[in-house]
């Protein structure tokens, strides 16, 4: 029989530990958390909690360090098919998919590596996919000041395919149009035309 527990205080809140909201999580649900199985689940909730939201405790400024260099190039830089995993806000449910972002530089460029990387920072948070695209959008025109800045996200929900409408196939495309990449129609298009190519579902 699953046991009982009273509500948590707010008070109490401070005194108690993660691990302990967890478990009294556990008790709410009408599961028993001495079973076996789930004795150690509150370390383990704790533990992928942390590392779902990481994003919390990372900086632009410090991911991007040392990865900004001045080269003399003008031409547009696509990085696409970033994968990201994000927690929807509204239900604490995953959401995924694909980022696909790209830049015109003025003078500057961020190493390849630290744009997948960047889109973590903001990803490994609660989210919604809208405030996410225009965050990562956002961070690049900050750190480089670029001619233009674009960035789609195309994404599954599984609050929208494990509960309410249910429906398993259906994708949530999001795009960020900065400077030129929203002035002039032909940039824009050649960014479309390229993330599209090689079976990209844009």
């Amino acid at each position: 029989m699953p046991r009982t527990s009273a509500a948590v205080e707010p008070s109490l809140l401070e005194s108690t530990s993660t691990q302990d909201l967890y478990r009294e999580l556990l008790v709410r649900i009408g599961e028993d958390p001495e079973r076996d199985g789930l004795l150690r689940t509150p370390e383990r909730m704790e533990k992928s909690m942390a590392f779902l939201t990481r994003g919390y405790t990372m900086d632009v400024t410090e991911v991007l360090h040392n990865a900004l260099f001045d080269v003399d190039y003008d031409e547009m830089v696509i990085v696409k098919d970033i994968e990201f995993f994000s927690q929807c806000e509204h239900h604490l449910l995953p959401f995924f998919g694909k980022a696909h972002i790209a830049y015109v530089p003025n003078g500057k460029v961020i190493g390849l590596s630290k744009i997948p990387r960047l889109v973590d920072v903001f990803a490994r948070r609660l989210q919604v996919q809208e405030r996410l695209t225009r965050q990562i959008g956002d961070a690049i025109t900050e750190a480089i000041h670029p001619q233009g800045v674009a960035v789609i996200l195309e994404a599954q929900h599984l609050c929208m395919m494990m509960r309410g409408v249910e429906k398993q196939h259906s994708h949530t495309v999001t795009s960020a149009m900065l400077g030129v990449f929203k002035t002039q129609l032909q940039t824009r298009n050649e960014f479309l035309s390229l993330v599209r190519r090689q079976g990209s579902g844009v």
